[in-house]
């Protein structure tokens, strides 16, 4: 039997395991989910004779590496901050290693190391980042091969609700880590390139500054601008194309009524709160707004907000029971974004039959043969139910595919990398679409950002 060591089992683990369950027989696998809590990997591995879950502190050094010893590849799931130490410990002990997370610095470090050890560390497998690379390397090397030369690429990804599930008025629900949503986009100004240009957009004004984008069957949505979407230029290989714009997506409307959290300092992740343990969700929005002795707190947040009583960003406040008084925050010396992700995880956390969707939209602009070209490519996935999510799918798919292409051999240039070559992105994709998760490409009209050419 081959080991396959599984570390963590959080909500993006469910389809990893199944599929690597359903495999087990016929490729000879014995999988070991190791996570702080074991019910959850329980669950997911139910009575499966080729498992096993064992009690795993990532922080206790023997027990890790008893576990990374004895496997013959590593899947770390846990946050991206602690993947390093299992990083050291499978270059130690000569194991390769799989993560759907970003290539930290420290991960980086290693490449040298696992190359000399023919070791492969493939990380950025999950969905973005991960299918968005594939499935842009893919066209982009398509159209590259034809002659074509790249002038612009956009690509946009969004965690969402499905539309059977959509039944708030922000069309959202968490689908990731609650956290991540509340901070998303703090750490500096988002940066991009439009027509040889250099865009910057601050925090304070991101979320009044979006795109439209229509996908078929599904209707419109909005994109925010990424933190920096020059990220991947050079690894892309797009050093000269005149447009480059990576973005987050959400139904229209959205960004709009988030901006008034923006705007208020409650995503402020920076400063505790004086006693936030005994405030009320309605003391906590009060603490933002100047003290009156006769305005009510409603009145005050619409008056600083600009929000007129029929406006439908109102009622968006008003859903979220934000000015409840009865409602408290129970969160001692909390920021202010932890208690804003308190109050949010009452309306947003997906149910137990909810479904949730995944969204990824690329723009591909060329030049060939002297003429200017655009394909568009869609991807649209929707989930199961509160476990078996379309984010779990979309991250833990490619993942557990890559894992047993390397176990197998069909994966062999080592070190540290991404998903970006047709060694790796050909037979994950192709496998990808027999769970339905399949890009749908169009060619279209190239406007680019300068449609009359000036």
């Amino acid at each position: 039997m081959r080991k396959i060591l599984i570390i963590g089992a959080g909500k993006s683990c469910s389809f990893l395991i199944k599929y690597l369950l359903d495999k087990s027989e016929s490729e000879q696998l014995q999988i070991t989910v190791g996570d702080l809590n074991i019910d959850n990997a329980k669950k997911l591995v139910g009575s499966h004779p080729n498992t096993k879950v064992i009690h795993l502190n990532v922080f206790n050094k023997a027990s890790r590496v008893e576990a990374v010893k004895d496997a013959d590849i590593v899947v770390s799931m846990l946050p991206a901050r602690f993947h390093i130490e299992v990083a050291k410990d499978c270059i130690t002990y000569k194991k390769h290693m799989v993560t759907a997370s970003y290539v930290s610095d420290e991960m980086q470090a290693l490449n040298e190391d696992a190359k000399t050890s023919n070791l492969i560390f493939m990380n950025e497998i999950g969905v973005d980042p991960g299918i968005d690379h594939m499935s842009a390397m893919q066209v982009i090397d398509n159209i590259r091969d034809k002659g074509g030369k790249m002038i612009l690429f956009e690509s946009f990804t969004g965690g969402l609700v499905a539309p059977e599930s959509d039944n708030n008025l922000w069309n959202y629900k968490f689908t990731w880590n609650p956290r991540n949503v509340v901070v998303a986009g703090q750490g500096g100004a988002a940066k991009f390139l439009q027509e040889n240009q250099f865009k910057y957009i601050p925090y304070h004004r991101l979320f009044r500054r979006t795109e439209f984008l229509d996908v078929d069957h599904y209707g419109r949505f909005e994109a925010y601008a990424n933190r920096d979407s020059l990220k991947y230029q050079h690894v892309y290989g797009l050093d000269h194309v005149k447009t480059l714009y990576r973005g987050t997506m959400r139904r229209v409307g959205f960004s709009r009524a988030w901006h008034v959290f923006v705007q208020l300092g409650m995503t402020d992740d920076s400063y505790t709160i004086d006693d936030s343990i005994n405030m009320s969700y309605r003391d906590f929005v009060n603490s933002f707004l100047p003290y009156s002795p006769t305005d009510s707190v409603e009145l005050k947040f619409r008056h600083a907000l600009k929000i007129d009583q029929d406006d439908i960003v109102w009622d968006k406040f008003l859903e979220l029971d934000i000015f409840n008084a009865e409602k408290m925050v129970e969160l001692d010396k909390a920021t202010p974004a932890q208690i804003l992700q308190k109050i949010l995880m009452d309306s947003w956390t997906l149910s137990p039959e909810d479904k949730d969707m995944i969204v990824m939209y690329h723009k591909f602009g060329y030049e060939l043969n002297g003429e200017k070209h655009q394909i568009d490519a869609t991807m649209v996935t929707l989930g199961k139910d509160q476990t078996y999510t379309a984010m779990a799918k979309t991250v833990g798919l490619p993942v557990a595919i890559a894992t047993l292409a390397i176990l197998n051999g069909k994966i062999k240039t080592p070190g540290v990398q991404i998903p970006i070559t047709k060694e790796v992105y050909t037979p994950i994709l192709k496998e990808l679409e027999d769970y339905d998760i399949i890009f749908k490409e169009h060619d279209v009209p190239y406007l680019g950002y300068n449609p009359l050419n000036i």
